[in-house]
This record gives C-alpha cells, sequence and structure tokens, in this order.
C-alpha cells in the first residue's frame, strides 16, 4: 500500500476517516498515531474504536499508558499513550514489548516517536497535522512496506 492522504474538516470527519481505516485493519497490527498536542489523536482513536465495534467511551490513556478493550471473544484493542514514557528502554520495561506482540490485539500507540526504534516493517502510520482551527490533513502509510 502506499502513502494515503485524507483531508477532514471537523471532529466527526476525523472519526469517519479512523472508524473506514480500522475497517480494514486486522488483528496483529500495530498503528503508530503521530501528531502535536491538540492534533486529534484521541479523536482518531474514538472513531477507530467505533470501526472496531467497540461501544465503550474511548479517553487517552495519558496517566494509565493503557486502556484495554475488548473487540470479540478473542481479540482486543490496546490503547496505549506513551506521553509519560520517555524513551524505548522505559517501554520495555513497562512491558510494551508484550502488547506489541500480542497476535490476537490490534495495538494503537500515541506518541510512537518514543519508542521509534522498536517498530518492525508493516506498522501502520498515521500522521495528524493540524491546518486550520477544526480542519486536518490524515497521512496514512506503512514502515518499510517493500520488505513485507
Amino acid at each position: 500500500m502506499k502513502e494515503q492522504n485524507f483531508i477532514s474538516n471537523s471532529e466527526e470527519e476525523t472519526e469517519e476517516i479512523a472508524y473506514n481505516i480500522a475497517k480494514k485493519t486486522s488483528v496483529g497490527t500495530i498503528v503508530a498515531l503521530r501528531g502535536n498536542l491538540g492534533a486529534g489523536k484521541t479523536v482518531f482513536a474514538r472513531g477507530f474504536a467505533r470501526g472496531l465495534e467497540i461501544d465503550d467511551i474511548i479517553s487517552s490513556p495519558t496517566f494509565t499508558l493503557v486502556k484495554e478493550y475488548q473487540i470479540d471473544k478473542l481479540n482486543w484493542l490496546y490503547h496505549l499513550d506513551l506521553y509519560r514514557i520517555s524513551d524505548a528502554d522505559s517501554a520495555l520495561i513497562f512491558g510494551i514489548d508484550e502488547y506489541m506482540n500480542d497476535p490476537n490485539a490490534i495495538v494503537l500507540i500515541e506518541w510512537p516517536e518514543r519508542i521509534d526504534e522498536l517498530f518492525l516493517s508493516g506498522t501502520v502510520f498515521i500522521d495528524i497535522t493540524r491546518t486550520g482551527d477544526s480542519n486536518r490533513v490524515i497521512k496514512l502509510s506503512l514502515k518499510n512496506p517493500e520488505n513485507l
């Protein structure tokens, strides 16, 4: 898959874009969600969870680091927020590798730049860039897609 760009003019559109991406995301995928504070990462996460048919209230796990949501009887969505993690070593001490290596989960990671060296080929990167009060450019790309 080549890089794809989406334009969002509202939170609702951001959620809808995320919803549609989630519908095409298979279990075992890591989604790295990048963007500045206020870019809309949690809004994206809400739409993404809805696309996986998760009805729970989705909020950022900034203080808990991870929230777990059951997709079905076997599969999970792990929503991680690494804002308070300083680097990959700290994340490994926290046990991030257990989440990232779970074959029965989709892992959605906010602030992934803290652990860039841990991402393998096939990681889906979502970059959200504010272009106005309600406007966003959402870019989807894969890490080293030629190695898949």
